[in-house]
């Protein structure tokens, strides 16, 4: 990396690059990094070099609508990198989602580096990070997944855009006629493997160290992180990972190919289409409408035999996906029993009935581990069993399934509630629930204005994000001033964790019961 310290030296490094045409001359303080496709601008900010809007593949429109990635056209000249690019296609499904980007488009394969000012000839650590959304939402400009502040830790961080719902998981027969592979759907997955494709290409020149790569995500991203460990195509490409909230086992497993086929015919008889061809000439907004349609099918990552040539579920038994150091858990209300109860009253009679719709003949083994006499007893069962069904159930499977191939897992428990809105509109929530813990391991407290952020709270996101960084430069989260947090280990009938929250501390784990039953009984279904 270095800085363009004069008008002459621009001067020369454009007639080196045979530029036809140069964007405005960067000044003293712009940061200029060579890539493999061209050299980008940055912008200087508070000690960190900061690219935005990097593209990393080729747009994915026309013919290369419903394609894997295509490698990036080279360019001439300085590209300026000081802005998002745009998110991808999607629709507005979530409330709580605050987008930085330059608008929406099908042309959004960018991703986005903060690095140290200083990293020149440096190898520092890397955080490659995946956002959430359900594979239908989400985007890389997030505040609370704003890289400046773990750059400013040492870490070289990237966010990376995606694609997503009808444009990044259709599957029809016509996709898997022309694929090489006789593959279809997957290619937001595929998009995010381009990506790490493109970090160890490239993110030396930003100072980072291609050998020193972890992966983290959230949700969806934390299901995309245990599905890059899976498939062969990520082999070697990173060394360590986080998974927050999520992992593509148990009751979130990918769909075998025929039934997502099936669902691509139904799409397309719902969109009036006759062929690939018609569906590739209608506009994206045209697709997420009918994508949008309560009789439509929903699309979701597939066994497609390429990306994934056999089902994660599979691959991880066999303990053959990526054996590197793992970072993950799930958070203290990841669901709600409001939701479980349908919002009916939490009384032990509703809470029964509920939990024999779910279970049947196995509701009776559901009650002993989810117990529901009283009123007090049904919110914290049914607040467990709901989180547990979602999200929390697949977490602990990627957990036991990666701690057998003796790579050290470090499994945690986020308790933290978030505080009152600075509106006043409610009060603290009573925990943690789904997502609330990002900000806090990203150090982003401070670009999140909805809530009123306490002492308390930035002292438990010093420590929270304390660890992720030094697992990331490291790959185990101890650390000087941190609470010793041991790795998975079978103790007292159950297996230690770690309890983060306002009083942190490792605890025994006494949840595999629930799991195992849900893993033998669970009627699944998708969340």
């Amino acid at each position: 990396m270095f800085k363009a310290p004069s008008l002459a030296r621009h001067l020369i490094h454009g007639l080196i690059m045979t530029a036809v045409s140069l964007p405005a001359l960067a000044s003293p303080s712009t940061p200029v990094v060579g890539t493999a496709n061209g050299p980008l601008s940055g912008v200087s900010d508070a000690g960190l070099n900061v690219f935005k809007g990097i593209p990393y593949a080729a747009p994915p429109v026309g013919p290369l609508r419903w394609k894997p990635p295509q490698p990036v056209s080279p360019w001439q000249g300085v590209r300026t990198a000081d802005h998002f690019g745009p998110r991808c296609m999607q629709r507005p499904v979530y409330n709580d989602m605050v987008f930085r980007s330059d608008g929406m488009s099908e042309d959004c394969l960018y991703l986005n580096v903060w690095t140290p000012a200083d990293s020149e000839g440096k190898k520092l650590p890397v955080l490659v990070y995946f956002y959430g959304g359900g594979f239908i939402a989400g985007d890389a400009s997030e505040p609370r997944y704003d890289g400046a502040s773990m750059a400013q830790h040492g870490v070289v961080t990237v966010t990376v855009n995606y694609r997503l719902d009808v444009l990044g998981f259709l599957a029809t027969p016509a996709l898997a006629a022309e694929s090489p592979a006789h593959a279809a759907g997957n290619y937001g997955l595929l998009d995010q493997q381009a990506a790490l494709q493109w970090v160890r290409s490239n993110i030396a020149r930003f100072g980072g160290d291609p050998d020193k790569v972890t992966m983290g995500g959230e949700s969806a991203g934390s299901m995309s992180v245990s599905a890059q460990l899976a498939s062969p195509l990520s082999k070697g490409l990173v060394r360590g990972a986080i998974g927050e909230s999520g992992a593509m086992l148990g009751n979130l497993k990918p769909i075998p190919l025929s039934e997502a086929m099936h669902r691509g015919e139904q799409f397309t008889r719902l969109a009036k289409a006759h062929s690939l061809d018609q569906l590739r000439a209608m506009s994206a907004q045209a697709l997420l409408d009918v994508s949008g349609r309560k009789d439509a099918p929903s699309f979701r990552p597939t066994v497609d035999g390429y990306f994934f040539p056999r089902s994660p579920e599979a691959i991880y038994e066999a303990g053959d996906q990526a054996r590197v150091p793992l970072l993950l858990g799930t958070n203290s209300q990841e669901g709600s029993y409001a939701n479980l109860l349908d919002n009916r009253a939490p009384t032990p009679a509703n809470y029964r009935a509920a939990v024999q719709k779910l279970f049947g003949v196995h509701a009776a083994e559901a009650l002993k581990l989810y117990p529901g006499s009283t009123e007090d007893e049904v919110r914290h069962s049914g607040t467990a069993l709901a989180g547990d069904r979602f999200i929390a159930w697949s977490t602990w499977r990627w957990m036991e399934l990666q701690r057998r191939t003796g790579a050290p897992v470090h499994f945690y428990y986020f308790t933290r509630p978030r505080p009152a809105k600075r509106d006043g509109s409610g009060g603290p929530d009573e925990g943690a629930v789904h997502s609330a813990e990002i900000e806090y391991a990203l150090g982003n407290l401070p670009g999140n204005a909805v809530f009123a952020w306490t002492d308390a709270d930035r002292q438990v996101s010093a420590l929270t994000q304390g660890y992720w960084v030094n697992f990331i430069k490291t790959g185990d989260p101890n650390g000087p001033g941190l609470p010793a947090w041991p790795a998975v280990a079978e103790q007292d009938g159950g297996l230690l964790r770690q309890r983060i929250g306002e009083h942190t501390s490792t605890e025994v784990d006494q949840g595999a019961a629930r799991y195992r039953f849900l893993l033998a009984n669970d009627p699944g279904g998708e969340r």
